[in-house]
């Protein structure tokens, strides 16, 4: 697994407005200049933030964003799954997005990469965006 910029803005997008959950809602603006991601980036990832029933919206002179749910409802694993797929190592052992490659072949290799899917998994998915504003 491999972090892109899609997901670590989006991480950064939700930690902020965690930790203003009680300012209502923030402006894209006020959310970019804050965590330094590029304003029309970060347009996209909101929407797909709000797709996806992690953040509401409101439009208007006090509009912007805010989050859907309680920040211990919103784990890091389903965030960067809906913006980088698989937390699996390659596609063989993944869960959710499998795909056959050619490191099956080798059983042990394969144990290893599922035992690393394992630890990467059950941390993300313990950890919420809570665990990281405190």
């Amino acid at each position: 697994m491999k972090l892109t910029s899609r997901s670590e803005y989006a991480l950064l997008a939700l930690v902020y407005l965690a930790r203003h959950e009680t300012e209502g809602f923030i402006s894209i603006d006020v959310i970019a200049t804050a965590q330094g991601i590029p304003p029309k980036f970060l347009e996209q990832l909101m929407l797909a933030l709000k797709r996806a029933h992690f953040l509401r919206s409101a439009k208007g002179q006090k509009g912007g964003y805010q989050l859907a749910k309680r920040p211990d409802q919103i784990s890091l694993a389903e965030v960067i799954r809906l913006f980088d797929g698989a937390l699996a190592p390659t596609e063989s052992v993944s869960l959710n997005f499998y795909e056959s490659t050619p490191i099956e072949k080798e059983k042990k290799l394969t144990k290893v990469f599922k035992d690393i899917r394992d630890y990467v998994s059950q941390k993300l998915e313990k950890t919420t965006i809570a665990d990281v504003i405190r």
